[in-house]
């Protein structure tokens, strides 16, 4: 084969030099391969474009000029086999990290270059190391693999880039007298008994809550893990529900453990107690009504506040702004947006959440609040229609 392929360096917008890889293809008409960082990755390009063409491959360059965004969203993501929950944390990384960055660029134009400043600005922006790692090792490559595999570019950008390393940490065990506190502290025997059957077991949680009777085995103590339940969101969910049931576990293999004839008798008395049927949950919680109904929270005045977030503004626990802008789940913060919202459905002034798979459905503005930058001040000043948040011109979002 005669080699008719080369390089060219040109210039780009901003000054930067880079390596055209030209070359032409089978009805002699030039091609471009994309441009790179160096010429040796040029080279690479238009020699592997020809290798292509000497095979009898059919491949079109014009596929590898279309946007990131619109080849991930379009061909990528609604092809590509992976379990539910994985879509669910895959589609969070490409919203949050990959598509703002690479969403405009052209397939066939990004190169090695392109992924080491993406990862050097996830990292400025205070984006935690193991994330990084999976938004480039896991999501990234696989988008650039398929891509190389079905002819769209030649070579792999993120090939041989790596991430920074993502220490070890090792876990906590907690010692007995610590355990004896947290048993004591639960709220009832059912919960002791959930605690005991997954110390002894080891079952991941949506193993242990989607257990049922019919996976005991009381003559022989045998547990049979054959299920998982998962929690996702209505847009990845088939049915646009939260609960998802798989009918096989996480390893994708049934398994069967031999329990202790201590928790089996315990497991029995507790099925016999509650005349539990075959298909019946093991652990399941059943809130009596006067539970259901919305608790005024009071003014929370002595909770403090929430740690400095990236823009180094803290926020008192137990209102909407903590919520939404300071991230913070704790039951006070939950509690003031459960209020709020009930509040402003009351009013009229907002309706449900219904599940949309493709269309997310907004939420309502909170009352008036404000962060507080730095160490907050003694006595801040309170908005009159909401006293549990700082007062402000401009309203946030309760939910992030």
């Amino acid at each position: 084969m005669i080699e008719i392929g080369f390089t060219r360096a040109r210039k780009g917008e901003h000054g930067r030099v880079g390596y055209q890889a030209l070359y032409d293809d089978a009805r002699g008409v030039r091609q471009t391969a994309g441009t790179f960082d160096t010429r040796k990755e040029a080279d690479k390009a238009w020699q592997a474009a020809e290798a292509k063409i000497a095979e009898g491959k059919s491949w079109d360059p014009r596929r590898g000029r279309q946007k990131f965004g619109k080849y991930v969203e379009a061909t990528w993501l609604p092809n590509h086999r992976m379990e539910l929950s994985t879509k669910q944390d895959y589609l969070s990384a490409l919203r949050r990290h990959i598509l703002p960055y690479f969403g405009e660029m052209k397939l066939q134009e990004i190169t090695s270059q392109d992924v080491r400043a993406w990862l050097t600005e996830l990292k400025r922006s205070g984006v935690g190391l193991r994330r990084i790692e999976f938004c480039k090792v896991s999501v990234l490559n696989a988008i650039f693999t398929t891509a190389v595999t079905d002819g769209v570019i030649l070579l792999h950008p993120a090939h041989n880039v790596p991430t920074d390393p993502v220490p070890t940490q090792p876990r906590r065990i907690i010692t007995a007298e610590q355990f004896d506190r947290i048993y004591a502290a639960l709220p009832d025997e059912d919960s002791r008994l959930l605690v005991e059957t997954a110390i002894e077991s080891g079952l991941r949680w949506g193993e242990l809550t989607e257990l049922r009777v019919k996976d005991l085995d009381f003559d022989t103590g045998i547990l049979t893990v054959s299920r998982v339940v998962l929690y996702l969101s209505p847009e990845v969910h088939p049915e646009g529900k939260h609960f998802l049931v798989k009918p096989y576990p996480k390893s994708k293999k049934w398994r069967k453990l031999k329990l202790s004839p201590q928790i089996i008798t315990k497991l029995q008395a507790h099925t016999e107690s509650r005349h539990l049927k075959e298909d019946d949950l093991l652990f399941s919680r059943h809130i009596p009504k006067e539970e259901t109904a919305l608790k005024v929270i009071e003014p929370a005045k002595d909770l403090g506040w929430t740690p400095p977030n990236a823009q180094a503004r803290s926020y008192r626990h137990g209102t909407t702004t903590a919520y939404g802008l300071g991230k913070c789940r704790c039951p006070h913060c939950r509690a003031a947006v459960t209020a709020y919202r009930a509040k402003r459905r009351a009013e009229g002034k907002d309706t449900a959440r219904t599940p949309a798979p493709s269309t997310p459905t907004p939420t309502s503005p909170p009352p008036p609040s404000e962060a507080k930058p730095g160490p907050p001040p003694a006595k801040p000043p309170t908005s009159p229609t909401n006293p549990n948040s700082t007062t402000s011109a401009t309203p946030t979002p309760p939910g992030s």
